[in-house]
């Protein structure tokens, strides 16, 4: 008996799958172990965000910036590299 092209395809083309959720566990944990969510870090990472766009400059803010960014950074080198010179390290000579 000759079978029709269509029989056999069926077994590829026509299978019937059931279709099965996918259970997701993150590192074996089951899903009762959920994460508490901490209200202070919330708020945290809330007003970190918006940190860029409530930051204002204004002649009030220049002065505390000017020092803490520059005056204070290159006070603490010329104090070291003074150190280093007083104290005639043998480093220091090899890099200047």
């Amino acid at each position: 008996m000759i079978r029709p092209p269509l029989m056999l395809l069926r077994p590829t083309f026509f299978r019937t799958t059931v279709a099965k959720t996918q259970s997701r566990r993150a590192g074996g944990f089951p899903p009762s172990m959920n994460a508490k969510k901490n209200k202070f870090c919330e708020e945290w990472n809330g007003r970190r965000e918006i940190t860029e766009h409530r930051f204002e400059v204004d002649q009030k803010k220049v002065p505390p910036i000017f020092m803490l960014c520059i005056v204070i950074p290159f006070g603490v080198y010329f104090w070291v590299r003074g150190e280093m010179i007083s104290k005639d390290e043998r480093q220091y000579r090899e890099i200047c």
